[in-house]
């Protein structure tokens, strides 16, 4: 059952390595694994989310996502988004970021390098919003309970992660400043900078938020109807067939759609959490897709079986580690971090919180066994 649903992900696995060896030698493989590492972890809850949802629809839209969904989320997301980001950011055509990327590294590493304080401020941002509207969310389950629990009373004030992310940026785009200064005033205007791309990441952040959202809305709305529709057609006897079977494939439409803006934005963490790591395009494109494919695989097991649900605090570790890459990003806007640093940071808070999972079942079983034998004895 694993290598059937899983044979498509292996067979990309051995593929991408490959391609990142015979590019880069053992380093770019290196950083191909890490990057495809970053994100399956970053995206594990995608999987989970999508699941859920995916249960709820016909065979023939699980199919629509699960083929139209991958070319979207690994073909477009993973490997044309980080191409524009590239674009944008150091203003050139997108054919001639992959022509520079391939054929004269050197000056795609200036171009990049120049851009990098625009990236690492939209994706610090952007990442940051994620971190933030989690940790301040009340939930029944926590993981780390001495810092959750408290955070959560504090995110009662509705604006407050927005607030935060805006003091931040603004830290961010003074240090930028009083380090230009002090230095000739050379690279003044990175502040503006810094600023500008901070709060378009921020916009971004809300703006898929915001589209989630509605389409989360539209669905309930609309089963709501189509209950309602299948209710009267019991009443009548067969007499509204139609009417259901038009309802539910307008819920399905419209919970594809919500899929897509879910896959999106789970995208968004991974493609600028790789900018964290390496500026290389190439072995971006080779690590996300490996990853994005492990994603998709992942989707159908829990779809098929259900199991991983149990592992419960693998949400909170993706979502420290999205906390990380972001704190990581806006630092790297003056200083250099080591992309060992960054590739195992998420690794280890996945790790960690894998490890609490299994911990935490197996006391339960502890405490379920002995309260058997308890009632046994009596």
């Amino acid at each position: 059952m694993v290598l059937k649903t899983f044979r498509w992900a292996f067979l990309v696995t051995a593929a991408g390595l490959a391609a990142g060896a015979l590019y880069g030698g053992w380093a770019a493989l290196g950083i191909v694994a890490i990057l495809a590492v970053l994100e399956v972890s970053l995206s594990f809850d995608n999987a989970v989310i999508n699941a859920g949802i995916l249960k709820r629809m016909s065979a023939f839209w699980q199919t629509i996502f699960l083929t139209v969904g991958v070319l979207i989320a690994v073909f477009g997301m993973r490997l044309v988004f980080p191409v524009l980001i590239v674009a944008i950011t150091a203003k050139i055509g997108p054919v001639q970021a992959v022509t520079l990327a391939i054929n004269d590294k050197d000056r795609y590493q200036q171009l990049v390098t120049d851009a990098h304080p625009a990236i690492a401020a939209f994706g610090g941002i952007f990442l940051l919003m994620i971190f933030l509207n989690f940790i301040f969310e009340e939930r029944e389950i926590t993981w780390q309970t001495w810092l959750e629990r408290p955070l959560a009373r504090l995110g009662k004030v509705g604006t407050l992660s927005v607030c935060i992310a805006l003091i931040v940026l603004v830290v961010a785009a003074m240090t930028v400043a009083t380090h230009a200064h002090q230095h000739g005033g050379g690279h003044a205007d990175k502040a503006q900078t810094v600023l500008t791309a901070g709060v378009a990441g921020l916009i971004t952040y809300l703006v898929v938020a915001g589209l989630s959202g509605f389409f989360e809305n539209r669905i309930e709305e609309v089963e709501e109807e189509a209950e309602e529709a299948e209710e009267k057609a019991r009443e009548r006897r067969g007499g509204g067939n139609g009417a259901v079977a038009a309802l539910t494939g307008k819920a399905a439409f419209f919970t594809f759609l919500y899929l897509e803006v879910i896959d999106a934005s789970f995208s968004f963490d991974g493609v600028i959490g790789a900018f964290a790591i390496t500026n290389d395009i190439v072995l971006m494109a080779l690590g996300l897709g490996i990853g994005a494919m492990y994603v998709r695989s992942l989707t159908v097991y829990l779809v098929r079986q259900g199991t991983l649900d149990d592992f419960v605090f693998l949400e909170h570790g993706a979502h420290y580690a999205i906390g990380a890459l972001a704190v990581i990003l806006l630092v790297t806007i003056q200083y250099q971090i080591s992309e060992l640093v960054t590739g195992l940071v998420g690794v280890v808070l996945i790790g960690w919180s894998f490890w609490s999972s299994v911990r935490r079942n197996a006391r339960i079983a502890r405490e379920t066994e002995r309260e058997r034998a308890v009632d046994g004895a009596g």
